[in-house]
């Protein structure tokens, strides 16, 4: 739940005329699609680099539980991906699932496995997106922060400490228009930018005026809320794709219903507790848009994670539960 460098433990029911907004809320861009309701959606997590010496003797990358129950909670399952296979088996991954969450963690955004990895995952999506084969990406935290660096093609996180904390959100003029949060009731909205619904567990982020300089996030990326660090640098805590169904989040949705660790902030009002369930629908229902799929049922079946115990680490990590590999 950290940040590049600092340790992994701090590192939606819409209603149902959400088809509806579906439907009239088509994607602001040339991507075209044929209409899609796939009602088994799979979502791909890529696995993250194991940084904590605590976390070493039970595998070399690892999947927070807490994202996996937000991923099923929003109607779909999970597929892990590793970080050691080659580029046809992701190209292969790429096809079977329909969408994809890079997780907050800790790993370098430009030379790790996991920014290669992911890069390979963002390029394919794309094109797919491009030839009208829908696909949506989500990035949490560091998520995010490598979905930056992917679209402008270099680092430009800063200093922007907001460690432990929860927020509300300063949302802009283009929040209350955006596909993330437009299934969001008026009484949600206003307590998203008035409480303290986002749970905040990172050192560094993206500059408004970093996001202002380059013409590459400008042109991909529209900013819907944003935040002050302790430094008093104001960073962007919500991004969303203008062409692409590319989302980003700075802060950490999933912990508002499945992280319980009593020194940490996570943020468990009846308002916290919405606005996860909200973004998790929100983005399950993006995957519904995918016809990606698997070969056959026993191929599906020996993919997810299911075939996989977590192991109980609320002892020694701010995680209740992780997934090892």
């Amino acid at each position: 739940m950290s940040n590049t460098g600092f340790p992994a433990y701090v590192s939606f029911f819409f209603a149902c005329c959400f088809c509806c907004f579906c439907c009239s809320r088509a994607m602001p861009t040339q991507v075209k699609q044929e209409a899609v309701n796939n009602n088994r959606p799979v979502i791909g997590i890529l696995t993250q680099l194991v940084s904590d010496e605590v976390m070493k003797p039970f595998g070399r990358t690892y999947i927070p539980a807490s994202y996996v129950k937000y991923i099923e909670s929003g109607g779909s399952r999970v597929v892990p991906i590793r970080l050691t296979l080659t580029t046809a088996e992701y190209e292969n991954i790429f096809r079977k699932i329909n969408g994809l969450i890079f997780i907050g963690g800790a790993a370098d955004l430009e030379t790790s496995d996991f920014a290669r990895v992911a890069k390979i995952f963002y390029t394919l999506a794309l094109k797919a997106n491009d030839k009208g084969d829908f696909f949506p990406i989500w990035g949490t935290c560091m998520g995010m922060q490598l979905l930056t660096v992917l679209v402008s093609g270099e680092n430009l996180l800063t200093k922007t400490t907001a460690e432990n904390i929860a927020l509300p959100l300063n949302l802009t003029t283009e929040a209350s228009s955006s596909r993330m949060f437009a299934g969001l009731s008026d009484e949600l909205m206003k307590a998203l930018a008035e409480e303290p619904l986002t749970g905040n567990f990172h050192h560094y982020g993206l500059t408004v005026k970093a996001f202002q300089e380059n013409e590459k996030l400008q042109s991909f990326f529209t900013v819907l809320s944003t935040n002050i660090a302790l430094n008093g640098a104001v960073f962007i805590s919500t991004l969303e794709g203008k062409k692409y169904p590319v989302y980003g989040v700075q802060w950490h949705p999933e912990v508002n219903r499945f992280q319980w660790d009593s020194k940490l902030n996570f943020p468990h009002s009846p308002h916290a507790v919405q606005l996860s369930a909200r973004l998790a629908e929100f983005f399950i229902q993006e995957g519904r848009r995918s016809s990606h799929h698997f070969d056959s049922p026993e191929e599906e079946a020996s993919s997810l994670i299911y075939n996989y115990t977590p192991v109980y680490t609320a002892n020694f990590t701010g995680y209740e539960q992780v997934y090892f590999f």
